[in-house]
């Protein structure tokens, strides 16, 4: 559950519509995006590239990364991505 808020979070603030939330997409940006944003401290800690969950904070820059790269990756989301963002 945690981890489809995260996600959910990430992609209104990438611009996506309320009502409009994949929640597929949610979800698994959710629970990958802890783990990057795990990743993303342990480097900046200074601890290595140690793959780890990663708090809220960690989570919602985390699910950002991986929302923003899934987006750009998938044409089909990323030309409803931009219909959102010009309602």
């Amino acid at each position: 559950m945690f981890g489809m808020v995260i996600g959910a979070l990430a992609q209104l603030a990438l611009g996506r519509s309320g009502t409009r939330i994949d929640w597929g997409m949610a979800l698994a940006s959710g629970l990958a995006g802890s783990f990057v944003g795990g990743l993303l401290v342990s480097i900046l800690a200074g601890d290595g590239l140690t793959l780890r969950p990663s708090g809220v904070i960690g989570s919602i820059v985390g699910a950002l990364i991986v929302s923003a790269v899934w987006l750009r990756l998938d044409p089909a989301k990323a030309a409803e991505a931009r219909r959102d963002r010009r309602r």
